[in-house]
């Protein structure tokens, strides 16, 4: 029976990458301008504006009133200049920090060959907490076989959280229990618990089937994390107006 339990996903980490308050915002994008313009070609007065941006509590003036400041003209006009690519940079880094904060469990690459029944029992007993253990039982020449395997290597590179596995049905020493007509089958894992059980498993997709339906078919029960967040490539970046 197929019927994939809730997820326990430990508690949210508190964020600590950056301030998140207006006022650490502020000095936090400030940092980060001073740490990404070109130092070398700024005169010495615009140099030493924007370190006194970036660190307010070290300037020579540590009243709270300094500390509390407002952007000043002088500060607003130097912002200004180069900005939209520094304000972009920056937005991407407060993303990846997020998402990095929010990222739980080990990661994972490509497919694991499990070689025994011990194998087999380990990965699923012995594995984080917080992981998605999906094993493909398999027997060379069955049908459907291969193109799992090939269909798990692509979701494996699209889900590095997830732990994919595959063993042969005779090397997991229960080949009478899947024998040749309940295979491929598809076991998911997660904290020791079997949430998804699917026997003979392509009969629920199309007779050429691909990485997005299998991935399509695992969402369908809920077993799949959400998917890491995309790396924004440079020219991507550059392309936005």
């Amino acid at each position: 029976d197929n019927n994939p339990t809730d997820h326990n996903f430990p508690e949210h980490k508190q964020l600590s990458a950056f301030s998140v308050g207006p006022k650490g915002v502020i000095n936090d994008w400030r940092r980060f301008k001073l740490e990404s313009m070109d130092q070398e070609n700024l005169n010495p007065a615009k140099r030493e504006l924007l370190r006194q941006m970036s660190s307010p509590s070290r300037a020579k003036d540590t009243s709270r009133a300094n500390l509390n400041r407002k952007m000043s003209v002088q500060e607003y006009e130097l912002l200004k200049e180069e900005d939209e690519g520094c304000l972009k940079s920056y937005r991407k880094r407060c993303m990846q920090e997020m998402h990095d904060k929010l990222s739980f469990g080990p990661k994972f690459e490509g497919v694991y060959d499990l070689d025994s029944g011990e194998a087999f029992l380990e990965v699923i007993e012995k594995e984080h907490h917080s992981t998605v253990v999906v094993v493909h039982i398999y027997k060379n020449g069955i049908k459907g076989c291969e193109a799992l395997n090939s269909c798990l290597d692509c979701l494996a590179t699209e889900y590095p959280t997830v732990k994919f596995c595959r063993i042969d049905a005779v090397a997991s020493g229960a080949a009478e229990r899947f024998s040749d007509e309940y295979l491929p089958t598809l076991l998911v894992y997660k904290a020791g618990e079997l949430l998804g059980n699917f026997l003979s498993c392509t009969q629920h997709l199309n007779e050429e089937f691909f990485a997005t339906d299998v991935e399509g078919f695992l969402n369908s029960y809920g077993l799949l994390p959400e998917k890491e967040l995309p790396q924004m490539e440079d020219d991507e970046e550059n392309d936005i107006e």
